[in-house]
């Protein structure tokens, strides 16, 4: 499973960008999906989750700014972020868990990571 993350840029504080990141390769099944990022000299943090019924789950930091959503039938999953915040500058990395009848291509998957800075 190959994960292409795409959307993110420069955008001024306040400002929305929106993430999309779409699975391809031999998918069987994709039970999960999300949006993790990591900051300069800071560890890699959820930013928000999302499962095969559309159940979600977003970190505390980004609730009530940041919408995940998914498209099944494109197995692409979407970050909409709205009034971002200087904090919220990192490179942001797509990622998937895939289950197949084989266990060779079941597994955590990664996207290459999409950089998102926010100016103040």
């Amino acid at each position: 499973v190959q994960l292409q993350a795409s959307g993110g840029g420069l955008v001024q504080a306040g400002g929305s960008l929106r993430l999309s990141c779409a699975a391809s390769g031999n998918i069987f099944f994709i039970a999960a999906m999300g949006w993790y990022r990591q900051a300069p000299g800071k560890q890699r943090e959820l930013v928000a989750t999302i499962i095969s019924d559309n159940t979600t789950n977003c970190a505390d930091s980004v609730k009530g700014r940041f919408t995940i959503s998914r498209d099944n039938a494109k197995n692409t999953v979407y970050l909409q972020m709205n009034s971002l915040k200087s904090e919220d500058t990192a490179v942001y990395y797509c990622n998937a868990n895939h289950f197949h009848p084989s266990p060779e291509a079941s597994g955590e998957f990664w996207g290459q990571g999409t950089q998102v800075t926010v100016s103040s």
